[in-house]
């Protein structure tokens, strides 16, 4: 059930990698898309607006939990690649008893906090106790996003990138059921759709992990493997919270940049709600390379082979560059028609806006691939702290974009927030890369 990437072509081993990373993140876009197009088109403009305004606060809460469970698989990539299985099953242990510390603080924490942030947030009165309700169930579910994103984070760490793929179609097609359910037949508007998000990461999650222990016979761990011990918490520490520290970070610049989007009025927060689910299904593509690289760069430098780091991140990026050109043509000549998707009658303003938004972003693609090709690596490598500052970057661009920018110059200042970010970012990445890449070779040569 496992794979080693320090062996054979990178440019093989990454597109064979991420290929199957790539359909498990579409299919979780197509779900979150289906998600919204029955808001939009069972509850209205305003219930999608609702949805779509809790997206910042998401990212920034939950985006915390995903960077922190991938975090702690980093090192277990390590030493997977350095094939030092006995300390490798160790810090799976340890990391399993983190997950589990972390999930129970955060779960009391931001359930209480739902709607101060979201007052804070100068969310519309029309749309705030739809967006409370919404956001307070899916934070409830935090246990589960915990023991779903670490299962699947830590089959990739050991090479397998097919078995999360398969868990991740079946909680799509769980997910896209439950909705029609809770909110055609069960009437439970916006609540019915995050009760479905919730219990579609909770069963694929506990069945995942009964499929570990099945299958990985690495992972079976002698009674003296099993030691929670401080020195290997802090170790995981170390990776995981400057990685769940860098998407918070992050986060924070959307947060504020969404308070200046709301301030612009419903149709505005509806048309780029639609046109961030868009964005999101496309970028895709980047995430899946950014996962790879995490994985890859982890085996690599724990095998001390660190000549194919460079080699890896080039051949990512030529292959971001072909695709970003695609992807802007197609959004060129069909960007408007998305917008179907999530209302059956948008108005010109709503059709207006999200094409606006799409375009400009899209129109930065290389440079959002840039972002994750280059900050998973230096993950990968152990560098988490170096991620952390450019999530410092991105939150610095998009505060000054949301406070200075978008009352200026409106939905034009909104949608160019997160390309300025990623440009930001990357002034930071590339020579952080090249940076921590002659870090690791002059600590072989000594």
């Amino acid at each position: 059930m496992t794979k080693d990437l320090t062996e054979g072509k990178p440019l093989a081993l990454i597109i064979n990698f991420s290929v199957s990373v790539l359909l498990g993140l579409l299919f979780q876009q197509f779900y979150n898309i289906v998600d919204t197009a029955i808001v939009g088109r069972a509850l209205g403009p305003d219930a999608l607006a609702a949805v779509g305004c809790t997206g910042s606060v998401c990212f920034l809460l939950l985006g915390f939990c995903n960077g922190v469970a991938g975090g702690f698989t980093l090192p277990i990539a390590q030493k997977f690649g350095a094939k030092n299985f006995p300390l490798m099953r160790t810090y799976v242990w340890n990391a399993a008893f983190l997950c589990a510390a972390f999930s129970v603080v955060f779960t009391v924490g931001t359930a209480i906090l739902c709607r101060p942030i979201l007052v804070l947030m100068k969310t519309p009165e029309p749309i705030l106790d739809n967006a409370v309700s919404y956001l307070r169930i899916i934070f409830f579910g935090i246990p589960f996003l915990f023991l779903y994103n670490f299962i699947a984070n830590l089959m990739r760490s050991l090479g397998d990138s097919k078995t999360p793929l398969y868990f991740l179609v079946a909680s799509s097609i769980l997910n896209i059921v439950l909705d029609l359910f809770f909110i055609r037949v069960c009437s439970m508007g916006v609540a019915g759709a995050a009760l479905a998000t919730v219990i579609s990461q909770a069963l694929p999650g506990f069945v995942s992990l009964v499929f570990l222990m099945k299958k990985f016979s690495i992972l079976k761990m002698s009674r003296e493997e099993k030691v929670i011990a401080e020195k290997h918490c802090l170790e995981l520490c170390r990776f995981g919270i400057p990685m769940g520290l860098q998407y918070s970070i992050t986060a924070i610049g959307s947060v504020i940049l969404q308070s200046s989007v709301n301030g612009l009025g419903p149709s505005t927060v509806a048309a780029i709600a639609a046109g961030m689910k868009i964005h999101m299904l496309f970028a895709s593509v980047f995430d899946s390379f950014g996962l790879t690289m995490a994985t890859y760069g982890g085996q690599n430098t724990g095998a001390a082979k660190y000549e194919r780091l460079a080699h890896g991140v080039r051949d990512c990026m030529l292959i971001s560059a072909a695709y970003s050109l695609v992807a802007f043509t197609v959004v060129f000549f069909f960007g408007k028609n998305f917008v179907y998707i999530f209302l059956e009658e948008p108005s010109e303003k709503i059709l207006r806006e999200a094409y606006i938004f799409l375009l400009a972003n899209f129109g930065f693609y290389i440079t959002l691939a840039a972002v994750n090709i280059y900050r998973f690596m230096i993950q990968g490598m152990g560098f988490s702290a170096f991620s952390m500052f450019s999530g410092l970057a991105e939150m610095l661009a998009r505060t000054v974009m949301g406070i200075f920018a978008v009352p200026l110059f409106g939905i034009y200042g909104a949608v160019f927030g997160s390309p300025a970010a990623w440009v930001l970012a990357d002034c930071f990445l590339i020579p952080a890369f090249h940076h921590c890449l002659k870090k690791l070779k002059s600590a072989q040569r000594i």
